[in-house]
């Protein structure tokens, strides 16, 4: 319990200097986040065994028992992407004005690339909100075309999957199709 509380004190110090509104509001709500996934992994952690003896009358298979893991990884990346994001919105470089074109032009491209990895993340924590949701539901695991379970092995490696690796093969092709 102490180091949540020290850990929700880091980062409201690191987040203490957001640039705008826009700001402000989103690390509010990954704070919020943060701080109830941590709180979420300490009861996970200091009452594991009376989850699993309420649900061992219930015999859970192996399948079950991995998506349990797949979940409590879904946290561990969700908290480290909100965590890295938060610092790289407090470290990201302001517009600045460079008396050489080269070094502006270097400095815009910087910026636009981080802005642009900072996107990816986000919508990676929006797969992985889902994928929870999904666990929570009970319809993790299953295939959102041919309702299928995905293989075990799909969902360790890519637990964001929604689709099994034919269904999303068939969909890859269909894409490069159109593409071209």
């Amino acid at each position: 319990m102490a180091t949540v509380k020290k850990s929700a004190k880091t980062v409201q110090k690191k987040s203490a200097k957001p640039s705008s509104g826009a700001a402000k509001k989103i690390l509010a709500k990954q704070k919020k986040a943060v701080t109830s996934t941590k709180s979420e992994k300490v009861v996970k952690k200091s009452i594991p065994s009376i989850k699993v003896t309420a649900k061992s009358s219930q015999k859970l298979s192996p399948r079950e028992l991995v998506i349990h893991q797949i979940k409590l990884k879904l946290l561990r990346q969700k908290e480290m992407l909100l965590n890295e994001a938060e610092v790289a919105l407090n470290e990201l470089p302001g517009q600045t004005i460079f008396p050489d074109l080269g070094d502006q032009a270097t400095a815009e491209t910087d910026r636009n690339f981080m802005l642009r990895l900072r996107g990816r993340e986000q919508r990676l924590l929006k797969k992985i909100d889902q994928a929870l949701e999904r666990v929570e539901s009970g319809i993790f695991g299953i295939c959102e075309d041919c309702g299928n379970e995905i293989n075990i092995q799909r969902l360790e490696a890519r637990p964001v999957a929604t689709m099994c690796i034919d269904c999303k093969t068939l969909q890859e092709e269909e894409e490069r199709m159109r593409e071209s």
